[in-house]
């Protein structure tokens, strides 16, 4: 995971550094505060409060170093500017025959979220669109099957 780039607009750069502002300040001193409480309580060894205040320390350790490890190892996308292309960072307007137009902003895994139309160069849409032009008909391979898109637009 060190090693991978992980592409990331400004404002999801901005959402991982403040997340992980939280989760260092906030979340686990909360944390923290809960494990004391439920150390107080007594025999730790069938304290079902304890055993959840450890996992829940447990998770936010691993998001804490998960954050960091995408923060360190982040390029900040500049939205494509050639319109000629299709690369990570572009928005594209593709249409499946007979189906209305959809948008896409193209961005790294860690925020992709297809319900709000960001997909990512992993995808299997993200990886037939990279490299195409306006015009251009592609074929992604999905878990459903094979679809096909025509790229309508590239900003």
């Amino acid at each position: 995971m060190a090693d991978t780039v992980h592409f990331l607009t400004p404002e999801g750069r901005q959402k991982l550094e403040t997340e992980l502002e939280y989760l260092r300040t906030v979340k686990r001193q909360q944390v923290a505060e809960n494990l004391k409480a439920a150390v107080e309580e007594g025999d730790i060894s069938e304290n079902a409060g304890y055993d959840e205040m450890k996992r829940e320390q447990a998770f936010v350790e691993g998001r804490i170093q998960v954050v960091e490890s995408i923060l360190a190892n982040a390029q900040v996308l500049r939205e494509s500017g050639n319109g000629e292309t299709v690369s990570i960072g572009s928005r594209v307007t593709v249409a499946e025959d007979g189906e209305s137009p959809e948008t896409y902003f193209i961005v790294g895994r860690a925020e992709a979220d297809p319900f709000k139309g960001r997909i990512s160069n992993e995808s299997p849409l993200g990886r037939a669109l990279i490299g195409h032009g306006i015009g251009d008909e592609v074929c992604a391979e999905t878990p459903s099957g094979n679809i096909r898109f025509r790229i309508i637009a590239i900003a």
